[in-house]
């Protein structure tokens, strides 16, 4: 098996993947994934493409990503997997996309407009 490249996308996190038959080590911008996302809630959505296909400890993971917050990159990394594990076997796509794991998530932050506040806020009206 070649190793396979994938992206994914998370309001402003960009994560890159790279799959290959393996014991399952997931290394994170050259850290451990343990270390890189330390709560468990983290690591289960890093997992959750796996445990779902049965493929946990089968593959090992190179992940580059950057941008965003920390679970904009987790969610990132989670949508890179389930592609490269689509394009491994088309039978996983039909387990991954009822459980919305393909599906780009396309909310974003809303700019903030001139003469206001925020986004949405304005400044405090006076009427006199």
């Amino acid at each position: 098996m070649d190793i396979i490249h994938k992206i994914g996308r998370r309001k402003t996190a960009v994560a890159r993947v790279y799959m290959s038959e393996g014991t399952g080590k997931v290394t994170v911008n050259g850290k451990e994934m343990d270390k890189y996302f330390t709560t468990d809630t983290l690591r289960y959505k890093i997992n959750q493409p796996f445990m779902l296909t049965d493929n946990l400890e089968k593959f090992d993971l190179q992940v580059n990503v950057f941008g965003g917050g920390i679970t904009g990159q987790v969610e990132a990394t989670r949508l890179a997997i389930s592609r490269a594990l689509c394009e491994l076997d088309e039978e996983n796509r039909l387990v991954l996309k009822p459980e919305g794991l393909l599906t780009r998530d396309p909310r974003m932050v809303e700019r903030k407009k001139f003469g206001q506040k925020k986004a949405r806020k304005k400044f405090q009206f006076s009427k006199r």
